[in-house]
C-alpha cells in the first residue's frame, strides 16, 4: 500500500513537471526536450530489434526518414490535411517499407541482417538525393504547412506555439513507448526473447520464426515512422542529411547501447545522456562527434550492458550484502 502510494506520488510529480517544463525552462530547452523525446522513441523502436530479437539494424533510417519525408510529402500535397491522419502516413509508410523489405530481411541473421540493413539504407539515401523532384535532393523538403489539432467540436489547439506542440509530442510519444512496452509484455514479445535467446529451439517448438520476426519488424518500422513523422512536423524540414544518412541509423545504435539494450527503457535513458553530453560538449569544441564517439566506445570497452546495466550491478550487490549482514536478533 505505501509502494503504491509512493508510485502514485512519484507519478503526479512528473506529470506536473512535464506540464510546467515549458514555462520553467524556455523555448531552447523545450525544443532540447522535443528532439530527445523524438528520438528516445525512435531509439526504443531500434531496440524491438536489437534487444528483443537479437539482430542489429545498420539502415533503420529508412523507416524514419520514409516516415518523414511520407509526412511531409502528404502536408505539401493534401490541402488541409488534418494533424493526426499526417502522422499516421507516416507511421504506416515506415511499416509497409518494413512489410515490403521483410521477406529479405527475416532470413538472415547476425551480420548479414547488418549488413542488408546497411546496404538498404544506402540505396534509400541515394534514391533521396537523385529524384529531386520528389524528395528535392539535398535542399529536402521544406516551408510546408503545420496543421493545427483539431477535435471537432471542442477544441482547435494551434501547433506553430512551441509550448503546444511540445505537449502534443510529448502525449503521442508516451502513449507510443508505452505501446511498445505492452507489446513486449505479451506472449509474442516474450516469442521474440525467446528467438533472441535460442532461435532454433522456438523452431523446433513449432513457431513460425520468419512470419514472427516479419511482425517484429513491421512494428518496429511503424514506430520509426511515427518518431520521423514527428520529427518532420518538428523542424519543419526534411533532408537527406539528419532523415536518411547513415549518422542517422547509427544514433539509436549508440543511445541503446549506452542506456542497455538489455532493459526496455534502457535507449531512453541513453537518448537523455547522449543529448546532454552534445548540448555540454558544443559549449567547449565544435567536435561533438569525436566526444561522443569516445563516450560511446568506453560505454563498449567497460559497461557492455549499459547504465542500466551499471544501475543493476550496484542494486544487486546492495541487496547481497544486506542481505548478508545479520540482523538484531542474529546477533543477540
Amino acid at each position: 500500500m505505501r509502494r503504491n502510494l509512493q508510485l502514485w506520488i512519484l507519478s503526479l510529480a512528473g506529470l506536473a513537471f512535464f506540464v510546467a517544463y515549458p514555462h520553467l525552462f524556455g523555448i531552447y530547452y523545450t525544443n532540447f526536450f522535443v528532439k530527445f523525446a523524438i528520438f528516445a522513441m525512435y531509439a526504443v523502436s531500434l531496440n524491438l530489434l536489437l534487444g528483443y530479437m537479437g539482430v542489429l539494424s545498420f539502415g533503420h533510417a529508412i523507416f524514419f526518414g520514409t516516415g518523414a519525408y511520407a509526412t511531409a510529402l502528404a502536408l505539401t500535397h493534401i490541402i488541409d490535411l488534418p494533424l493526426i491522419p499526417a502522422l499516421l502516413i507516416g507511421g504506416l509508410s515506415g511499416g509497409f517499407l518494413a512489410f515490403i523489405l521483410s521477406p529479405l530481411l527475416v532470413r538472415v541473421n547476425g551480420t548479414a541482417f547488418a549488413m542488408l540493413t546497411l546496404a538498404f539504407g544506402q540505396l534509400f539515401f541515394v534514391f533521396a538525393l537523385k529524384f529531386r523532384n520528389i524528395t528535392g535532393g539535398e535542399d529536402g523538403i521544406g516551408g510546408y504547412p503545420t496543421p493545427s489539432l483539431h477535435i471537432p467540436g471542442i477544441v482547435t489547439i494551434d501547433m506553430l506555439d512551441q509550448a503546444n506542440f511540445y505537449y502534443f509530442a510529448v502525449t503521442v510519444i508516451a502513449v507510443c513507448i508505452w505501446m511498445m512496452w505492452f507489446y513486449t509484455r505479451t506472449p509474442f514479445g516474450s516469442l521474440l526473447v525467446g528467438i533472441r535467446d535460442n532461435a532454433n529451439r522456438v523452431d523446433y517448438m513449432g513457431f513460425r520464426l520468419p512470419q514472427t520476426k516479419a511482425v517484429n519488424l513491421i512494428v518496429s518500422g511503424t514506430f520509426a515512422g511515427i518518431a520521423g513523422g514527428l520529427y518532420a512536423l518538428f523542424q519543419n524540414l526534411v533532408s537527406t542529411v539528419g532523415i536518411l544518412d547513415i549518422h542517422t541509423s547509427f544514433y539509436p545504435i549508440m543511445m541503446a547501447y549506452i542506456g542497455g539494450t538489455g532493459n526496455f527503457l534502457g535507449p531512453v535513458l541513453g537518448s537523455a545522456t547522449l543529448h546532454i553530453l552534445e548540448d555540454v560538449s558544443f559549449r567547449f569544441t565544435e567536435r561533438v562527434d569525436l566526444v561522443t564517439g569516445l563516450v560511446f566506445i568506453i560505454v563498449v570497452l567497460f559497461a557492455p550492458l549499459g547504465i542500466t546495466g551499471i544501475f543493476s550491478a550496484i542494486r544487486e550487490k546492495f541487496n547481497a550484502g544486506a542481505a548478508g549482514r545479520p540482523s538484531v536478533g542474529d546477533r543477540i
